[in-house]
């Protein structure tokens, strides 16, 4: 037995119908604006990249600014340095500022000694700290870091926050410092410290050796 659709069926004006109590437009203007929605994700996609580039993590940054050839997560820095650099709780200029992982900072920090500016205090240079412009991944050079320890170990420490213009408010747990040439209160100088080695930057690092000159 084979079905036949009565006369009055019309499915088109039916679908119609449907459109335009469904989505309040005809069928050709949602198909339409849906393929334009379609259309400006793909654009915003491709354009994911080139935004991207201008975001530094502080792993990366610190690894080609101190020479430290190290990788993965800022917390595990501590423990890969072990048997292979000099670690202590001395700042010295060149060295990395270790931080594990907290609640608040689950994955650690690192960052690069720039300047000793008494045995409680030192300037140091990093990524992805402060946001900037209301922007992370910002590089920030030359900002406070501030021993706050009660046996002066640099086992706590506070660090200049941009957003408040001052250090910031809570005190961060720190390792120490990881040391690439184990030489004390040697500088390196003007020139960005990847460069003296003559280190290449790969792997998508260009923008951060651009970071590090300056340019």
């Amino acid at each position: 037995m084979r079905l036949v659709a009565p006369r009055w069926f019309t499915p088109l004006p039916l679908l119609s119908a449907f459109y335009r109590i469904a989505f309040g437009v005809a069928p050709a203007m949602f198909f339409r604006r849906l393929f334009a929605g379609l259309a400006l994700t793909a654009a915003f996609a491709s354009a994911l990249p080139a935004a991207a580039s201008g975001y530094l993590q502080c792993v990366p940054f610190a690894r080609a600014a101190s020479g430290v050839d190290l990788f993965g997560n800022a917390e595990t820095w501590w423990s890969q340095a072990a048997g292979r650099y000099a670690r202590g709780d001395e700042p010295r200029v060149g060295a990395v500022l270790s931080m594990p992982g907290t609640r608040a900072m689950p994955h650690g920090h690192v960052a690069v000694v720039r300047k000793i500016v008494s045995d409680r205090e030192i300037l140091i240079d990093h990524a992805n700290w402060s946001p900037i412009g209301g922007r992370r991944g910002q590089v920030e050079r030359g900002v406070r870091a501030v021993d706050v320890s009660a046996a002066g170990d640099w086992s706590q420490v506070r660090i200049w926050y941009a957003p408040i213009g001052d250090l910031g408010l809570r005190a961060n747990p720190a390792h120490g410092f990881i040391y690439s040439d184990g030489v004390s209160g040697k500088s390196v100088g003007d020139a960005p410290r990847w460069q003296m080695a003559d280190w290449k930057p790969g792997n998508g690092l260009s923008a951060i050796a651009a970071e590090l000159s300056g340019k």
